[in-house]
């Protein structure tokens, strides 16, 4: 197995970890805490941005390996129609490399494919544990039973992973922006008072030297 496939492999068992801690049966308190956690943390958005990156290029190794999985069946029943037509017959260890090809194909097809479908699968249950979560919040809102109001105020604001981290970043950008409009700002009134101040004066002094 190649460096790649190997790669691809690895995050098919961190895949398969990941959705067994998902449904894992857990208190409500703890689930909330686990989903606010991935929803604040600004490590994991990074790490779902290049998830997506290299989910695409999982999806070109496994368009690869589907059209060499063609490759070899064209192959094999080239062979047996010559073998067929009393053309002289395929060695057997060059049939052996054949299958031999086949099957790393196929693999290769199955890991990969495996690996983009088990990455919407994740979504989506992410996303559907997420919504349970909230209803079972509102739900404790309403019997008066949920004292924490501050995870549930995280838990409604939550979303993709990483989501609020980002919205943190957002607004920090904004309030910098409004700092340096206000410094900005300052210093034109600072600016307009002092031409104000001259023009004062000039209109004083002339005002004095028409008097004189």
């Amino acid at each position: 197995m190649t460096l790649y496939y190997t790669l691809v492999f690895l995050l098919l068992v961190a895949e398969m970890a990941l959705f067994m801690l998902l449904i894992m049966p857990l208190p409500f308190a703890m689930r909330r805490k686990v989903f606010t956690f991935i929803s604040e943390n600004p490590i994991v958005a990074k790490i779902q941005y290049w998830l997506k990156i290299t989910f695409v290029f999982i999806l070109i190794l496994f368009i690869d390996s589907v059209n060499r999985v063609y490759r070899v069946q064209v192959e094999l029943a080239a062979a047996t129609e010559n073998t067929g037509a009393s053309a002289p017959a395929i060695m057997g260890h060059e049939r052996l490399e054949v299958q031999a090809r086949k099957f790393y194909s196929q693999r290769n097809m199955y890991l990969c494919g495996f690996t983009l479908f088990l990455s919407l699968i994740l979504n989506r249950t992410y996303i559907m544990i997420l919504e349970v979560l909230r209803l079972e919040e509102k739900l404790k809102q309403y019997e008066g039973t949920d004292k924490n109001t501050k995870q549930a105020e995280k838990l409604a604001m939550a979303g993709d992973p990483g989501e609020i981290s980002r919205l943190k970043r957002e607004v920090e950008l904004r309030d910098q922006d409004i700092a340096t409009l206000k410094k900005q700002a300052a210093g034109l009134h600072k600016e307009y008072d002092a031409l104000a101040e001259k023009y004062g004066r000039t209109q004083q002094d002339g005002s004095s030297k028409k008097d004189i």
